[in-house]
């Protein structure tokens, strides 16, 4: 997709979210490079150049704006937080208390933030879903209830099967009848993403700032009839594998097991995306001819859409019968990014 000077100028003018991503702009003038979206006061056309890559405009010379932190990802998980993270993944009995968090140079207040805006709950509420997550795994390998709850740091049994009930609505000795769906956030070069999995697959993964990822996760939960929880999951350690790797260019074909939800049409036009070779692109006419049902194009995009394990079922493979890109869940530049990735490690 080429842009224009003309067009990168006017969506820099307009502050467009659309084109995150898609380009940088350096400033002559000033010498510093900025996002479209950058609120700082927008120069004239002539002492402008655009990018496509912050690393051409550092080679160039230009230094990232402080106003808009163009060499940050807004959504990302701060190292700090990674930390706790894996702390917490390494040993879920962990109880880590605001005087620890001052210990570590953290805020607790500014941690309780971002845990809420970014799951929805404060960070001890966190530790506590971590926690019983992994008591329920205990719990549906044999444990006994009386081992699960103390290895995973609960004080009391009590405790343990009132925090169980409050989500279960069954007490631990029942727990077998139930179901979880593990959830964690993976960094990649284009954005954070968010990633679910049960034992048998991945059954989402979304960039994080997908408008209907609510809905889809809603969609999962129902079909299931499982709750969502943060927890650790063994396809988990094998999908950010072989996401590094396919990032990297070291990888063309994805392994890791998938449990995708959908009708019986949709799963049918995901296998066909899945058959998409690396670094090429299809229409959506010809994803219906491959189906057998030429009419149907307006159903295979519609069933495109709805796909929720992106990169692995490569929806971004597909475009235009004119050639050109569309519509595409985690934003256009994405799409953008991730053909041109693809076909730099072919060509």
């Amino acid at each position: 997709m080429e842009l224009s000077a003309e067009l990168m100028y006017q969506a820099s003018f307009d502050k467009n979210p659309d084109f995150e991503g898609v380009f940088w702009m350096g400033v002559k003038t000033t010498g510093i490079f900025c996002r479209p979206t950058c609120n700082a006061r927008k120069p004239k056309p002539e002492n402008v150049e655009f990018f496509s890559h912050t690393k051409e405009a550092i080679l160039k010379g230009y230094r990232p704006c402080k106003v808009c932190k163009p060499l940050e990802n807004p959504e990302g998980t701060p190292p700090a937080i990674q930390q706790l993270l894996s702390e917490l993944s390494a040993d879920p009995s962990l109880k880590i208390k605001d005087y620890d968090l001052v210990q570590r140079g953290l805020e607790p207040a500014a941690v309780r933030r971002w845990f809420l805006k970014h799951h929805g709950i404060t960070f001890h509420a966190f530790q506590r879903m971590f926690k019983l997550n992994s008591a329920f795994k205990k719990l549906n390998s044999g444990e006994h209830v009386t081992d699960a709850a103390f290895e995973c740091g609960y004080e009391s049994l009590s405790g343990f099967g009132e925090s169980f009930k409050n989500i279960f609505g069954v007490a631990p000795s029942q727990g077998k009848s139930e179901k979880v769906i593990d959830l964690k956030r993976i960094e990649t070069p284009l954005g954070t993403m968010i990633a679910c999995a049960d034992e048998n697959g991945i059954c989402l993964l979304e960039f994080s700032d997908r408008k209907a990822l609510p809905t889809e996760l809603k969609d999962i939960s129902r079909h299931f009839k499982a709750n969502i929880m943060q927890g650790d999951n063994p396809h988990f350690k094998t999908l950010e594998k072989e996401l590094a790797e396919y990032f990297e260019g070291t990888r063309q074909q994805f392994t890791v097991p998938l449990s995708p939800v959908g009708t019986d049409f949709q799963l049918k036009v995901w296998e066909v995306l899945r058959n998409i070779p690396y670094g090429t692109t299809r229409s959506y006419q010809e994803q219906a001819n491959i189906l057998g049902s030429p009419k149907s194009v307006r159903a295979v995009a519609n069933a495109n859409g709805l796909n929720k394990i992106s990169i692995i079922i490569p929806c971004h493979r597909v475009i235009g019968s004119n050639g050109l890109l569309t519509g595409y869940g985690g934003g256009v530049w994405r799409k953008q990014k991730l053909l041109e990735l693809e076909k730099s490690i072919l060509f």
